[in-house]
């Protein structure tokens, strides 16, 4: 299997999460995404990122060596 594309990353998790913006950049194995959503608001940046995770599901294990994010919500990516 061919490792993922920033543009596939994004549209994992694009698929599993409303987003008001989303990007995503990597070497195929290694990514850094900034993920702005609603679904955000009120959760701990743990709970955030365990969000993202449930987005990516098994894609997380077996295509994706590692994962950085900042996660926001609209408001907060307005400031």
């Amino acid at each position: 299997m061919a490792d993922p594309t920033p543009l596939d990353v994004r549209d994992f998790i694009a698929a599993g999460l409303p987003c008001a913006h989303l990007e995503v950049e990597g070497d195929g194995r290694h990514f850094f995404a900034t993920i702005v959503s609603a679904e955000f608001a009120g959760l701990t940046r743990i709970k955030r990122h365990q969000r993202v995770y449930a987005a990516l599901g098994d894609r997380m294990r077996e295509q994706i060596h590692a994962l950085s994010m900042k996660t926001l919500t609209p408001e907060e990516w307005a400031q």
